[in-house]
C-alpha cells in the first residue's frame, strides 16, 4: 500500500518568508511516495493493495513550509562552502557506529583505497575534523570508539540516539583548482526511519497492522504474555493508567524478544520503544495496540481515546521534530543492513529485513538533485545498501551475499531509481576481523576464514574464551539468491531449532590485533569501504 502527496498550489505559507515585493506564487511538486509496504509471504497487507490518497492537511502544509525555510538557510550556508549531509542508518547491529569511525579514521589517517579515486590519485590533500556543526546534536564520539576498536579490541556501543560530526576534505579538482568539500556525518538509528510512515496513520490502523503482524510465525510465540493481557482490555471502558503502563511494557517487551539474535526482526515500530532515551516512562512512550475498528471513534474519555491522544503525542514529539530537523535534510545515504543475522535465524528474519528495507527506502525524499529542489524541497540523490559483516565470509561468497541484498531491494529501487536517484548495493567490512585460509577436510580444501570469536560465542558444542583464534567454514551461500526467499522451508535457522542443525551458523568475532605504527594509529583494514566512499562522495570531488 502506498501513501502519495499530491501536487498543491501553495500561497501563504511560503510567501510569508519573503517580503513582501517579492511575494510569488510557488508550486512544489508533492507527488512522492512517502511510505510502502511491500508484500510477501509474512506481510498483513494483502497483494497489490489499492492505493490510499491521503488528505493533505493544514499541518502538513505548514511542516513543508517550515521544511522548505530551513532547505533556503542550509543553501545560503553552503553556498560559498559546498557541504554534503551523509546519513548513515541501519537496523540494529549493523555496524553504524563501526563504518562511521573506519571512514573517518581511513581519511584522515590514511588507509588503503584504491577505488576511491580522488584518494587514490593523490588529489586529496588531507582530511580534519572541524567543530560539530549543530549545537543540539551530540557529537559522534570518534575517539572513544576509536580507542574501543584498536585498544581494547571490542566493538563500540550500538548507536541509540542521533550524532553527527563533521569533516572537512582540502582536494584539487580534475582542472587543478584548490577546493574543500565539507562532509557532515548524520548517525542516527535505523528504527527511528520505520516511525516515519506512522505520520500517515491513525492510531486505529496502527492497532491493526501491529496486531496482525504479531499473530504471524515466530512473533506469535513471542506476544502470547501481551496477547494475555490484551484480552482484558476493552477499548470503549474508561481510560486506566495502570491498564496502559501494563500494556506498554508488555507490548516493548514482546518487541526487544523480537530484536533478539535468535530471531531478529527487523519490523519493530515504533522505534523509540526500544531506545527511549530522555523519553523513557513519559506518556508519548506509554501506549499500545488495543482491538478496535478500524473505522471506529474513541468514545471520550476511553481507554482508545486515551491510546489516540498517546500515539498523536508520540508523533508530534518524536517523529515529526526528527523528519523535520535530520531527516529531511540529508543529501547522500547508506542504509547498513545485517544481512547474516537474518541468515541465522531463518527465512522468517529474511523476509522481515526484506520489508523494513523496502519501508525504509519509500521514507527517502528521493531523486535528481535540482537547483529549484536545492531551495525548497532537498532531495537524497544517492543511495547505498551495504550487506555488513563480509569479512565472516569467505570472499568467494561476496558476489552472492551482495545478491541477496540486491533482491531484498529489487522492488523498492525500482521505483526509487524512476525518479533520477542512484541506487547500488555493496557488501563490505567497514573493519575486516577475519583472514582467509584454505583448510584440510579429507580429500578437499575448504575456503575458510581465520579469527578470534568474541566471548561466549560456540559451534559445534565448543564455547569461545575471546583469546583464541579459530579457523571456521561458514558455508556457502546459494548462487540463486531466490532460493533464500523461497517460504518458511527455504533453510534452517536459530528460530526453529538448535544452532547445530542450522544451514548457516555465522560466528561474532573481535576486532583484529593491529600494530602500532610509532606513533601513529594503525590503519584499520576493511573490505570496500573504499568503493562505498567513491559511490557516495567521489562525484562531488571531481
Amino acid at each position: 500500500m502506498a501513501l502519495l502527496y499530491r501536487s498543491f498550489w501553495i500561497d501563504a505559507a511560503f510567501n510569508s518568508l519573503l517580503r513582501p515585493e517579492r511575494r510569488w506564487k510557488y508550486e512544489l511538486d508533492f507527488h512522492q511516495t512517502v511510505a510502502t509496504f511491500v508484500t510477501n509471504p509474512f506481510c498483513v497487507l494483502p497483494a497489490r493493495a489499492p492505493r490510499v490518497h491521503m488528505a493533505f492537511s493544514f499541518q502538513d502544509m505548514v511542516e513543508e513550509a517550515r521544511l522548505s525555510a530551513r532547505a533556503l538557510m542550509d543553501y545560503g550556508e553552503h553556498f560559498f562552502n559546498p557541504t554534503v549531509r551523509l546519513g548513515v542508518t541501519g537496523l540494529s547491529r549493523a555496524g553504524k557506529t563501526v563504518f562511521i569511525t573506519a571512514l573517518i579514521h581511513g581519511l584522515t589517517r590514511g588507509g588503503r583505497f584504491p577505488v576511491f579515486e580522488a584518494y587514490a590519485s593523490g588529489r586529496i590533500a588531507r582530511a580534519h575534523l572541524a567543530p560539530q556543526p549543530d549545537d543540539a546534536v551530540p557529537r559522534f564520539a570518534y575517539e572513544n570508539h576509536l580507542r574501543a576498536l584498536i585498544e581494547e579490541r571490542r566493538w563500540p556501543n550500538s548507536t541509540v540516539d542521533i550524532s553527527e560530526l563533521r569533516l572537512v576534505i582540502d582536494y584539487q579538482r580534475q582542472n587543478g583548482a584548490d577546493r574543500n568539500l565539507t562532509l557532515d556525518i548524520v548517525d542516527y538509528p535505523g528504527e527511528w526511519l520505520l516511525d516515519l510512515p506512522l505520520l500517515q496513520k491513525s492510531y486505529e490502523q496502527w492497532s491493526a497492522e501491529s496486531l496482525a503482524l504479531s499473530r504471524e510465525a515466530p512473533r506469535a510465540h513471542l506476544a502470547t504474555e501481551w496477547h494475555a493481557h490484551l484480552s482484558t482490555l476493552k477499548g470503549e471502558a474508561r481510560e486506566d493508567e495502570q491498564a496502559t503502563l501494563t500494556a506498554a511494557k508488555l507490548f516493548t517487551g514482546y518487541l526487544r524478544a523480537c530484536r533478539d539474535e535468535r530471531f531478529a526482526m527487523s519490523l519493530l515500530p515504533p522505534g523509540r520503544f526500544l531506545m527511549p532515551g530522555s523519553l523513557a516512562d513519559t506518556p508519548a512512550l506509554t501506549f499500545a495496540p488495543l482491538e478496535v475498528p478500524a473505522d471506529g471513534q474513541a468514545p471520550v474519555g476511553s481507554l482508545w481515546a486515551m491510546m489516540v491522544r498517546r500515539f498523536e503525542a508520540y508523533k508530534d514529539v518524536v517523529v515529526r521534530p526528527f523528519f523535520r530537523e535530520h531527516f529531511a535534510r540529508l543529501d547522500r545515504q547508506i542504509v547498513l543492513a545485517d544481512a547474516l543475522a537474518a541468515f541465522n535465524s531463518g527465512p522468517e528474519a529474511l523476509h522481515d529485513l526484506e520489508a523494513a528495507l523496502a519501508g525504509i527506502l519509500d521514507c527517502f525524499r528521493i531523486g535528481r538533485s535540482t537547483f529549484l529542489s536545492s531551495l525548497f524541497r532537498p532531495r537524497i540523490d544517492r543511495i547505498l545498501f551495504a550487506a555488513t559483516k563480509a569479512d565472516h565470509l569467505h570472499h568467494s561468497s561476496h558476489d552472492r551475499l551482495e545478491a541477496v541484498l540486491r533482491r531484498a531491494v529489487a522492488r523498492a529501487a525500482t521505483r526509487a531509481e524512476s525518479t533520477g536517484a542512484e541506487i547500488d548495493v555493496v557488501a563490505l567490512a567497514a573493519v575486516r576481523a577475519t583472514r582467509e585460509a584454505q583448510v584440510a577436510h579429507g580429500r578437499d580444501r575448504l575456503p575458510s576464514i581465520l579469527g578470534t570469536p568474541t566471548a561466549g560465542e560456540s559451534a559445534g558444542g565448543e564455547f569461545f574464551d575471546g583469546n583464541t583464534e579459530v579457523a571456521t567454514f561458514p558455508g556457502d551461500l546459494p548462487a540463486d539468491p531466490e532460493a533464500l526467499f523461497n517460504g518458511t522451508d527455504a533453510y534452517r535457522g536459530l528460530s526453529t531449532g538448535a544452532a547445530e542443525k542450522s544451514d548457516f551458523r555465522f560466528l561474532r568475532f573481535r576486532p583484529p590485533k593491529l600494530e602500532r605504527e610509532r606513533t601513529e594509529e594503525p590503519a584499520l583494514p576493511h573490505i570496500r569501504l573504499d568503493r562505498a566512499l567513491q559511490f557516495l562522495i567521489g562525484d562531488k570531488l571531481q
